[in-house]
């Protein structure tokens, strides 16, 4: 990762793309129509986020979102072109969970024909198989990038040992990890995943940097920790989301916070947290609110 990029709010992923500090997450799509979902990704791109990032079990019903997606490309030509594309396979309902060859190029050849693309920027195992061995899963990766079906590959909610027993396996470079993290879940802070980004150069998209909105609303969370986001937000006079996204972005592994939401008002709103400054007094009091317990 080159500082300088940082500097700038942007983040390279692997050796192909330079994404923003934010991402839309798709997930939640599902029942909306083309054209709202093509109103939504157009105010991505006003509002500087360029990440799309999608998965093959998105959806009521399994691969319901990429076909969603595909529709919305197709409608919209030149659309997909101006995404940095991110899919995930690897979860299977009712087994759960199948790395196997067989399986990761299957998913990918049929990701490809739901989105109705020829290629997805940045494919991730979206969570470990421990039944399938990683050199298995590396043979996949190697086998979809040669066809060019895939540009950059990464992982999904794997732990640094599962990322160490992929790359060992792996001559392609990890590109990504894509953990859960937000003011209510602090684990890859604590646990090596984003120690282990800044040493492998990895690009980390979180997951629920609002912890399914509740960050937003105060809703569920602490009463510790919502006066704590309250009084800074009234100090930078931005809503409670925004200071929670500002501390996802504030790590220096430089996270790309992957925003899950149909509503583009909350786009607009997701990108004041770039204009959000807290200091390493305010990052520590926040943690400090989110564990209920005094640093040392």
């Amino acid at each position: 990762m080159v500082s300088g990029l940082v500097d700038r709010g942007q983040r390279e992923v692997g050796e192909s793309f330079v994404v923003g500090p934010f991402g839309v997450g798709t997930w939640s799509l599902d029942g909306t129509s083309v054209g709202e979902v093509i109103t939504l990704l157009e105010t991505a791109l006003e509002c500087g986020i360029n990440l799309l990032d999608t998965a093959d079990v998105y959806g009521k019903e399994f691969g319901a979102v990429e076909s969603l997606l595909g529709r919305a490309f197709s409608a919209s030509r030149g659309l997909r072109d101006r995404f940095v594309l991110a899919g995930k396979s690897g979860i299977v309902p009712g087994t759960p969970y199948d790395s196997s060859t067989h399986h990761l190029r299957t998913a990918c050849e049929a990701t490809l024909s739901r989105l109705g693309v020829d290629v997805i920027d940045v494919f991730q195992i979206h969570r470990p198989d421990s039944f399938t061995h990683p050199g298995e899963v590396a043979d996949a990766l190697i086998v979809l990038h040669e066809q060019g079906k895939i540009r950059e590959v990464g992982v999904s909610n794997h732990s640094p040992a599962q990322v160490s027993a992929l790359q060992a396996h792996l001559p392609l470079e990890l590109a990504t990890i894509q953990p859960e993290l937000s003011l209510t879940h602090l684990d890859p802070i604590y646990d090596g995943t984003l120690d282990q980004a800044l040493e492998l150069g990895l690009t980390t998209f979180a997951w629920s940097p609002l912890a399914n909105g509740r960050l937003a609303t105060g809703e569920g969370v602490s009463a510790e920790l919502a006066v704590v986001i309250d009084d800074l937000a009234q100090r930078e006079e931005v809503g409670r989301g925004e200071v929670a996204l500002a501390f996802v972005l504030a790590h220096p592994a430089a996270p790309v916070a992957l925003l899950g939401t149909r509503q583009p008002e909350r786009l607009r709103s997701a990108v004041r947290a770039l204009g959000v400054s807290l200091d390493r007094t305010d990052l520590y009091r926040l943690i400090e609110a989110s564990t209920g317990r005094p640093l040392p």
